[in-house]
């Protein structure tokens, strides 16, 4: 009896832990049910503020990106005190000019494409006075060439010199200093030219063209701007006078004698 009672009240402590248990159990499920419902209406109120509720990845776009020379501007600085030489279309070489101006660094024809010779001492206005220039007669020389020798290519350092390389190249070996427009300033004026050729006497000083340095040495008082016979009469500025330059946009050219051949640079 003893036996059958023991065995009794562990039948029944066993049924009250499994009692326990479930309930237990019963209680946690219920309490899932209930935190996932809440969940569930959260996601559901919140979907009008999602962009992507689904979490879908988004498809590939093509983006077509623009220059946006506003955002992008150099702001280029003067180099000052620069001593000057006058030079012109169809030039003959001479001592101080060893290279004639027949041709440029860039145009084997140019006193063909420019119309005749660009003669300094017989002028009408900025003009020479037997004909009207097909080219602009504001024109200057740096001496710095980006085109390698034998053409074709550029030089290696030009891409990452050039503020405008990679805007303005269109071509291997074309050059894209050709045409580029400088602000000179002399006295109490400042005149607009563009760049049609190089030197005086070099084609690599780009420490000068480019960086910080002055002009290399050379016989002509280490001048390191050739201007045309255009700007000087406009500046009133002789050879060895000393100048200041600075590269501009052609958007940023104003009006003037020059007008006529700005056009919108690339």
């Amino acid at each position: 009896m003893l036996f059958r009672g023991g065995k009794m009240m562990w039948l029944l402590s066993a049924l009250f832990t499994l009692s326990s248990s479930v309930g237990a159990q019963v209680a946690l499920s219920e309490r899932l049910e209930s935190a996932h419902t809440t969940y569930l209406n959260q996601m559901r109120q919140g979907f009008g503020s999602l962009r992507d509720p689904y979490r879908v990845p988004p498809k590939g776009k093509i983006v077509v990106e623009g220059f946006d020379g506003a955002s992008s501007r150099y702001q280029y600085t003067w180099k000052r005190d620069i001593p000057v030489t006058v030079f012109w279309v169809g030039e003959d070489a001479t001592e101080n000019n060893p290279v004639h101006n027949h041709a440029s660094s860039w145009d084997p024809n140019w006193k063909h494409s420019y119309g005749g010779f660009d003669d300094p001492n017989n002028r009408k206005g900025f003009f020479p006075a037997k004909f009207k220039p097909r080219l602009n007669p504001f024109y200057i020389a740096l001496p710095y060439n980006d085109v390698a020798r034998g053409g074709g290519r550029f030089k290696p350092e030009a891409s990452g010199l050039i503020k405008w390389f990679w805007r303005s190249a269109k071509a291997p070996g074309k050059s894209v200093c050709k045409g580029r427009w400088l602000a000179i300033h002399f006295g109490h004026k400042v005149c607009y030219a563009q760049w049609e050729d190089c030197g005086p006497f070099y084609t690599d000083d780009h420490a000068y063209v480019f960086q910080n340095s002055r002009p290399k040495p050379n016989r002509n008082g280490n001048a390191g701007l050739d201007v045309s016979p255009a700007v000087r009469d406009f500046l009133e500025v002789k050879s060895s006078q000393r100048v200041s330059w600075k590269f501009v946009e052609s958007s940023d050219v104003p009006q003037g004698p020059w007008s006529e051949w700005v056009l919108p640079q690339s």
